[in-house]
């Protein structure tokens, strides 16, 4: 294959994954940056590193370790801080990777709202049930007579709403964290994106 036919190709395969990329920062299945940072590698790979060479693929690497960090540790800060364990945030992540898998037939918002739905949709059922076994130790150390039916009736709804509120708590504090790290992952795809641009074209 001729060498201008192989590097129209990198070209096109390296905007195809910026573009994954860009996409990505929006998705919650997609790694966004490291989409971006290989993408901008293949693109430099093809240009033979004229107008983009280590120094800056270093620093755009910097910033996908930046962004994934911050991924990371915003969601599982918010999380906990709300109450949530960390056996609920890893089926969260597993929920979230499911439901994109489920509705990926449908391009992009289909991803989107499979992932958020599966993540949000898990972890809210995992907090339940782990409101509910702790309700059930407490109530087992602390028996000590027989109580009236209707007593036990409503300590049981009591309890049952109690557990709906801590696992809607912990649902609050992980969507806020991942909209912030969403948020954060995106401006540093935007910037990555705009000092590749720079780089190349201008």
């Amino acid at each position: 294959m001729p060498f201008f036919e192989l590097s129209d190709l990198l070209f096109g395969f390296s905007y195809l994954l910026i573009t994954l990329g860009i996409v990505g920062a929006m998705v919650p299945v997609l790694p966004g940056p490291p989409f971006i940072w290989i993408g901008v590698l293949v693109w430099a790979w093809a240009d033979g590193f004229a107008r983009i060479g280590w120094p800056t693929l270093l620093f755009l690497a910097i910033l996908t370790i930046i962004a994934w960090g911050a991924d990371l540790g915003l969601s599982f800060v918010s999380s906990r801080r709300s109450g949530a364990g960390w056996r609920s945030i890893g089926v969260s992540i597993l929920g979230g990777l499911a439901g994109a898998i489920l509705l990926s037939s449908i391009p992009v918002v289909g991803t989107f709202v499979g992932a958020a739905v599966g993540s949000i949709s898990a972890l809210w059922l995992m907090e339940y049930r782990r409101a509910q076994r702790a309700s059930a130790v407490r109530g087992t150390a602390g028996a000590g007579g027989i109580e009236a039916a209707a007593d036990l009736g409503s300590r049981v709804k009591t309890s049952a709403r109690s557990h709906r509120q801590a696992a809607t708590q912990a649902v609050k504090g992980y969507v806020s964290g991942f909209l912030l790290a969403m948020a954060v992952e995106f401006a540093i795809s935007v910037t990555m994106l705009a000092i590749f641009v720079w780089q190349a074209f201008l």
